[in-house]
């Protein structure tokens, strides 16, 4: 039996007596797992990923990590939480123009290593998203579907124990997508957890669990 990794009990989120993106969620995510949520746009499914990073404050239930509340940790503990145990892949990549793909990925991990080491690391990523040509050119150099899997190789950086991923193959063509969905597959049975919105065909192909988010609550 896996271990239970996060638990969200009775978790809600409210905007207005309509808007309603999390409606008494409870639902838990174990490592050695692929999640795959899927919805229509709207929905609440990014809410509800950013609620679980805690970038989103939830205004009723709990969020357990390890069997630990961190539903109120302050922004300190919650800075830390996202850096040591979280990967993100978020449609807006939030990546740095004035720096290269290398330099992108590397930045997560000269936290914990040095520079050399980080640059190493950072290249063999960029070989398992097929960049590796394209490592030295800087973020405006590169089309929509290469910044987004800059993203993904930036999210396995610091190796954490789950990735969070908001349509992670929502910029590139299927070839691209099938090794994204493919790298996340390997990721979870490794031993993480890998939690995933997206809107393709094909992701239940690799997902373990696949739930569908419908007005603000998880379907199986």
């Amino acid at each position: 039996m896996n271990a239970e990794f996060l638990l969200l009990k009775n978790v809600s989120k409210r905007y207005n007596q309509s808007i309603v993106p999390i409606n008494n969620i409870t639902v838990s995510f174990e490592k050695n797992r692929f999640y795959a949520i899927k919805g229509r746009s709207g929905a609440g499914k990014s809410t509800f990923l950013h609620a679980l990073s805690l970038f989103e404050t939830i205004d009723k239930g709990k969020i357990y990590l390890e069997g630990k509340d961190i539903t109120n940790l302050n922004e300190k503990d919650a800075d830390e939480y996202r850096r040591n145990k979280i990967g993100f892949i978020f449609q807006s990549g939030f990546l740095n123009n004035d720096f290269t793909a290398k330099e992108n990925v590397m930045l997560p991990m000269l936290l914990n290593m040095d520079i050399s080491s980080a640059e190493k690391k950072a290249e063999e990523l960029l070989e398992k998203v097929d960049l590796s040509d394209r490592k030295n050119h800087y973020i405006k150099q590169l089309s929509g579907g290469e910044q987004q899997r800059v993203t993904v190789a930036r999210a396995f950086a610091n190796e954490p124990d789950c990735i969070i991923a908001d349509e992670p193959t929502g910029n590139l063509d299927e070839e691209n997508e099938i090794k994204i969905f493919e790298l996340l597959k390997q990721y979870s049975s490794n031993g993480k957890c890998v939690i995933c919105v997206s809107h393709s065909s094909i992701v239940e192909q690799y997902s373990d669990i696949t739930y569908v988010y419908k007005k603000g609550e998880m379907i199986l």
